[in-house]
């Protein structure tokens, strides 16, 4: 899971040289602001067929974060 979680991210926010691990910030490491954000959870819906509403997204910080969200939706790919 966690490497396409990278794919994902490395395609939307074009970071394809950066070093991502599950303690990367999307905001602080990644400079991602609420757009950018916004559209990677539009691509982790459709990736993961699950609905992340947007009153949770202030409790996503970190790969890590999107990473337990999905898992707790019982996708454990």
């Amino acid at each position: 899971m966690f490497e396409r979680i990278v794919e994902i991210i490395r395609e939307q926010l074009g970071l394809a040289d950066m070093d991502i691990t599950e303690d990367t910030s999307f905001k602080d490491d990644m400079g991602a602001d609420s757009l950018d954000l916004y559209e990677l959870v539009l691509a982790f819906e459709e990736e993961y067929g699950v609905e992340l509403p947007v009153e949770d997204l202030e409790n996503v910080n970190t790969v890590g974060d999107i990473m337990e969200f999905i898992k707790d939706q019982g996708i454990d790919a």
